[in-house]
C-alpha cells in the first residue's frame, strides 16, 4: 500500500462479510481470466465496451464467455442474441461468445434471495471458467448483491466513465473551488471492499482500469479538469486510466445486428466502411491494448487452490 493511498483506504472502514466471500478454492486446473465491467451508473457504456472487447478477443482466436449480470435489463444478452441471429441468417463466419444470463432472484426474504443469486452466478462462472480463455461479466448500473458478488471474481475491473463530473461523483467527492479530491465516493468504496474480500479468499490482486468514454475532440476546460482530477485520484485509490470509446452513432447502430466495428470487414454486414469507422475501430484496439490482458496461454495457466 502506498503512502498516498493509505489515508484514503483506511477511511473506508471495511468490515469483511464472510457470507459474501466465495470460497473460490479451485483445483489446479486451467481457469479463464475474468474481466468485469462495473460502474454503479447507467448509461456509461459498459455493455457496448464489453461486447466490443469480447469480439476483439474472439477474433484473436480466444475462447470467450460472457455473463450478463444485469439480465433484467439484458443489454448484453440482447446484443449476443442479435449477433447470433444475424450471423446465422446471413451465413457469416463471425464468432459468437458463449453466453450466460443471471436474473435477480424472486425470493422475498433477503438472505434467501442472496443465496439464490450467489448460487446461480457461481454456476454461470463454473460453466465458463474451465472452458474459456477469458470471461467477461457486465454488471448493473446500480448497487446490487449480484454486482458485488461478480466483482469478487474479477481479475481485471473496467469502469467506463463518461467525461462528466456527474459520473466522476461516483468515484470521489471533489471540492468545487480547488478541484481537489475530498474523499472517495460510493463506487470506489465498493470496489475497495470487494478487493479486500477477494484478497481474503486468496484471490490475486485486481487490475482496475477506468476508461474515459465519450471524450470530446475539443480541448475544453472541462476535459482538462477531468483529466487532472482523474490522474490525481488514480494515485490515491489505485486504478489505471485509459481512453475509451468516443461518441459515435455507429456504436448504437451496430447493436441491432449484434455486430461490432471489428466485424465490418466481413461481407454481408450491410455497412460500408468509412474513415470514421476506421478511427472507431482503432479506439477498440487501443482499449484492448490498454487492458494489458494476459496472453491466452497465460490466461489458461493452472490456478492453485485458493487463488
Amino acid at each position: 500500500m502506498s503512502v498516498t493511498t493509505a489515508p484514503f483506504l483506511a477511511a473506508f472502514r471495511v468490515a469483511a462479510n464472510p457470507s459474501v466471500v466465495q470460497a473460490q478454492a479451485r483445483d489446479a486446473a486451467p481457469r479463464a481470466h475474468v474481466i468485469v465491467f462495473g460502474n454503479e451508473k447507467g448509461g456509461s457504456g459498459k455493455s457496448t465496451a464489453a461486447m466490443h472487447i469480447a469480439v476483439a478477443l474472439l477474433r484473436e482466436g480466444a475462447r470467450v464467455g460472457t455473463i450478463d449480470v444485469d439480465a433484467r435489463q439484458g443489454t448484453l444478452t440482447r446484443y449476443v442474441e442479435n449477433r447470433r441471429t444475424w450471423v446465422t441468417a446471413k451465413g457469416m463466419a463471425a464468432p459468437v461468445p458463449e453466453h450466460r444470463a443471471v436474473l435477480p432472484s424472486t425470493q422475498s426474504v433477503r438472505t434467501d434471495a442472496e443465496a439464490d443469486e450467489r448460487q446461480r452466478l457461481d454456476a454461470a462462472f463454473a460453466d465458463l471458467l474451465p472452458v474459456c480463455d477469458y470471461v467477461i461479466a457486465d454488471t448493473p448500473g446500480s448497487d446490487t448483491f449480484l454486482s458485488r458478488h461478480a466483482h469478487t471474481y474479477g481479475d481485471t475491473l473496467v469502469t467506463p466513465l463518461n467525461d462528466s463530473f456527474v459520473d466522476l461523483d461516483l468515484l470521489a467527492r471533489i471540492d468545487p473551488d480547488t478541484l481537489k479530491v475530498v474523499r472517495p465516493s460510493i463506487y470506489a468504496e465498493t470496489v475497495w471492499k470487494q478487493r479486500q474480500l477477494r484478497a481474503m479468499s486468496g484471490g490475486k490482486p485486481v487490475d482496475w482500469l477506468v476508461m474515459r468514454n465519450r471524450l470530446s475532440a475539443i480541448a475544453a476546460r472541462n476535459k482538462r479538469d477531468m483529466a487532472a482530477v482523474l490522474e490525481s485520484l488514480a494515485k490515491r485509490i489505485g486504478y489505471r486510466l485509459a481512453a475509451g470509446l468516443s461518441e459515435r452513432v455507429i456504436y448504437r447502430e451496430l447493436f441491432l445486428k449484434g455486430l461490432t466495428l471489428l466485424d465490418l470487414r466481413e461481407e454481408k454486414t450491410g455497412i460500408a466502411m468509412t474513415m470514421s469507422h476506421v478511427a472507431a475501430r482503432q479506439e477498440v484496439r487501443d482499449l484492448l491494448s490498454a487492458l494489458n490482458l494476459p496472453s491466452r496461454a497465460e490466461a489458461a495457466e493452472p490456478v492453485a487452490a485458493g487463488e
